[in-house]
């Protein structure tokens, strides 16, 4: 089974992106997702971050305070080594159990003809924001970059969250720079367009994978 990487600076819309393809019968995994379970209350993972940062990293009901510790890591470079030393290799190893759960078939005819339901699509999705800053990428057999300008990233991640333009443009200049991502890409779909613009790319993209792939 070919894994096939998305990614993308944040706002970039890898979760709308990553949506369209899952209408087109692709399983695809999301690694924000993943990260946010590994850290659930009652974890191993959650119990380490309090112990380092203490109980005052948690809200009142035991889940992880995001917000502060996303502040932390930004203000304290050091923290942030730490915090990814610990999360990245958990991360990576339930992503890769997820790939491979059992995927349902797909609704859609099958490249080769037919009524669709009776076939395994070749390629599965992983959708991770850190897939080219981390070893996550030597999961993935291609490398899809969704790309905006910098000035479409502000605009949605501000209206998105409640960060402040200096802690998005914080976020972003610790990102991977567009230039260099896009260099890393073996495509690439342009998301600062209208939606319908953006679907046909996805579908005109899916139907190259299903053929190389296929």
């Amino acid at each position: 089974m070919n894994t096939v990487g998305l990614t993308g600076g944040i706002g970039s819309g890898k979760s709308t992106v990553a949506r369209l393809f899952g209408e087109l019968g692709v399983h695809w995994v999301d690694a924000d997702d993943v990260a946010r379970e590994v850290v659930e209350p009652g974890t191993p993972a959650l119990a380490e971050i309090a112990q380092h940062f203490g109980e005052e990293i948690l809200t009142p009901e035991g889940a992880l305070d995001r917000a502060q510790l996303r502040g932390i890591v930004f203000e304290k470079p050091e923290e942030r080594v730490w915090l990814e030393g610990l999360l990245h290799p958990i991360i990576r190893g339930e992503l890769v159990r997820q790939l491979n759960c059992p995927r349902p078939l797909s609704p859609y005819p099958s490249p080769a003809g037919g009524e669709g339901g009776d076939y395994e699509l070749p390629y599965v999705l992983l959708v991770s924001p850190l897939l080219l800053e981390t070893d996550q990428n030597e999961l993935v057999d291609r490398i899809i970059v969704i790309d905006v300008p910098k000035t479409v990233q502000l605009e949605r991640t501000m209206a998105r969250d409640t960060n402040s333009r200096e802690q998005v443009e914080r976020i972003i200049a610790a990102q991977m720079s567009r230039e260099d991502r896009l260099a890393r890409a073996d495509e690439v779909v342009n998301n600062d367009r209208p939606l319908d613009d953006v679907t046909r790319q996805v579908r005109e993209l899916h139907e190259r994978l299903l053929v190389d792939f296929g």
